[in-house]
């Protein structure tokens, strides 16, 4: 009976050892190596300002290509101290490792360890996770096939440039950054000793993760040390110098953590519509420079940080987005406090009643028909006019009263019973057709009616701010974009963006239109904005029930839109920051005026080209074409 069971087990041994060589040979000569330089080389898509200095990174990874040359021996010999002494002198895997893996799955247990650099390297940068005996063997023939192909020096720099360090890093240069706050070749031989511990495992050495782990860390630097010291890396006198070194904290927050979040998401989206995969951005190694300003951007963020209201309700909105006049080139980006906690920006995706952001379209039907600046108006609340047949009664902020007074008057003041009528005057379609050329895109619904020129329609934060850059450029409507190029790993250019301008009003039209708008700022509800010291135009905008607040000016140089609101029409601004009324000439203005100080500091001073005076500068009564309502 011993015998018999002798022969089988050796049969079966003996087949187990055909089969598995089988096996391995099927393998050989199926399993292909994909790219060896795909995945090491794919790099996060690092995001700048125009100066090019960094806003921040897309990718799966957090990961910075360094050649082995300018990765300092101290951090390569404490790797190999940890992970692989005999490195340079072994083969691609380790037989007894491989074996005590087998055993330990036979058991039952998991296929594990005993890994070269090379085995590593080859798990981590072609294979799934998975802890099979299938993935074993394609990881073998990976790595035998590797050593065939690549150095020992290629397949070390390739290691070092993929392994993970938690924290999100991937590779030593971003481990450097996160741990220690200086790049790889700063590092002291006791923080490289700490990077090449940490890597064995993140989750059980990483400090800042969890409890425990600090005192893992040390026996483990410990261990790396006299590493160094048994394989000539390291003497005595060099390794006594060596002392536990403080570690940076964990950092919370993410990459698209605060208001960049929603810049990166802006740009990912951008260049999507210009032909870029997911998977370009992900591991193509891109540098995408943008139009945004540094400096504007700060203003920006510390604008609305300065300006907003206290105690205010949670879903309060603030967007801003401040555009080159001519050009398209968006110079700042305001999208909301954290992207982490809402994905739907301020600036370019969300909605709001546009309010009296919408008159000045009104004013450029006029002016095209010949209606001046001078004409007089009934300027009485409330009034009530035709729409369609239907009585459509119409009251001004207040409910008050301006009398006979001209346009240029009604414009500083924002008299809502002057701008109906003008609207019917020159025909609710023209309101639409002005506010179309001038940037409010088709997406945005706009129905010609009297209360058009009121801003019923909810544009985006973009949309708008884009319109007023057409009237500071004098009439040259543009494309706003934020991608000004690409660039790939190779240092090539793959995309030069290009400004899509267009010539949609008079330069005569404009000047009359800026001439009117520069009279809300010096004298009417836009004054916070006379703080900024310099030449502006805008229009302020309170919609319906106070649901929305809005300003919306610009200079020569730079155009910007602010806009207040809450997730819904129906819920008032009213209250918020201790205001009886919130109006666009409240934070809105307050917040703009910040921004463009900090945006334009150090420009030049430049003043709008002097009045056309279409129509002529002599009064012309004009009637309202709707029936006075007196008061009550």
């Amino acid at each position: 009976m011993r015998k018999l069971l002798i022969r089988s087990a050796v049969f079966l041994g003996g087949f187990g050892f055909i089969a598995g060589s089988v096996l391995f040979a099927l393998a050989y000569f199926t399993v292909d190596i994909p790219d060896a330089n795909a995945y090491v080389n794919s790099q996060s898509t690092i995001i700048q300002y125009s100066n090019g200095e960094e806003i921040g990174r897309v990718g799966t990874q957090n990961r910075q290509i360094v050649p082995l040359a300018k990765i300092p021996l101290n951090v390569r010999h404490a790797v190999l101290a940890a992970e692989d002494r005999n490195f340079y002198s072994n083969r691609a895997f380790s037989v007894t490792g491989i074996l005590r893996a087998v055993v330990n799955n036979l058991r039952g247990g998991s296929l594990q360890g005993g890994s070269t650099i090379t085995q590593q390297y080859a798990k981590t940068a072609f294979l799934t996770p998975s802890r099979t005996i299938q993935r074993k063997i394609k990881e073998l023939v990976i790595s035998i096939k590797l050593e065939n192909q690549l150095s020992k020096d290629q397949i070390f720099e390739s290691y070092l440039n993929t392994i993970y360090f938690g924290r999100g890093s991937y590779g030593v240069m971003t481990a450097s950054q996160q741990y220690f706050n200086r790049n790889v070749d700063q590092l002291t031989n006791s923080q490289a000793a700490i990077i090449a511990s940490i890597l064995r495992s993140p989750g059980l050495y990483d400090p800042a993760f969890k409890e425990g782990n600090l005192e893992r860390l040390q026996a483990r630097f410990d261990y790396v040390k006299e590493g160094m010291i048994e394989a000539g890396w390291l003497d005595e006198e060099a390794a006594a110098k060596m002392k536990f070194p403080t570690i940076a904290p964990r950092s919370t927050s993410g990459q698209l953590s605060g208001p960049k979040g929603h810049i990166i998401e802006a740009v990912t989206k951008e260049l999507a519509k210009l032909g870029f995969s997911q998977e370009q951005l992900l591991v193509g190694g891109l540098v995408i420079k943008t139009t945004l300003d540094q400096k504007a951007q700060q203003s920006a963020v510390d604008a609305v940080n300065k300006f907003y209201p206290s105690k205010a309700p949670e879903n309060l909105r603030i967007g801003l987005v401040a555009i080159r006049p001519g050009t398209g080139e968006i110079v700042a980006l305001y999208g909301g406090r954290d992207y982490l906690q809402r994905q739907l920006s301020d600036a370019t995706q969300s909605i709001a009643l546009a309010g009296s952001t919408f008159k000045p379209f009104a004013i450029i039907a006029a002016l095209e028909q010949g209606i001046p600046l001078t004409s007089v108006w009934n300027g009485d609340s409330p009034q009530t006019f035709d729409d369609l047949g239907k009585p459509y009664i119409v009251s001004n902020y207040g409910d008050e009263g301006w009398g006979q007074v001209d346009l240029m008057y009604a414009t500083k003041h924002s008299i809502n019973t002057i701008f109906v009528p003008l609207g019917i005057k020159v025909g609710p379609a023209a309101v639409v057709d002005v506010a179309r050329r001038a940037g409010i895109p088709e997406s945005v619904a706009m129905i010609p009616t009297p209360s058009v020129v009121l801003g019923v329609a909810s544009p985006r934060v973009i949309d708008v701010a884009n319109s007023y850059a057409t009237f500071a450029a004098q009439g040259i409507k543009s494309k706003p974009y934020l991608v000004s190029q690409v660039i790939g790993s190779n240092k090539g250019v793959l995309y030069e963006g290009k400004q899509e301008t267009q010539e949609v009003f008079s330069k005569e039209v404009m000047a009359d239109l800026t001439y009117a708008l520069k009279g809300t700022i010096t004298g009417g509800t836009g004054a916070a904005a006379l703080a900024l010291g310099r030449p502006a135009a805008g229009k302020t905008g309170t919609s319906q029930s106070n649901a929305s607040a809005w300003f919306s000016a610009y200079t020569p140089q730079l155009a910007a839109s602010v806009a207040l609101f809450r997730d819904s029409a129906s819920e008032s601004l009213n209250g918020i920051g201790g205001l009886t009324s919130v109006t666009g000439g409240t934070f809105p203005a307050r917040i703009w005026t910040a921004f463009m100080k900090g945006a334009l500091k150090g420009e030049p001073v430049m003043d709008f080209p002097a009045p056309s005076n279409i129509g002529g500068l002599d009064p012309v009564v004009m009637t309202s074409g709707g029936k006075q309502k007196p008061k009550p």
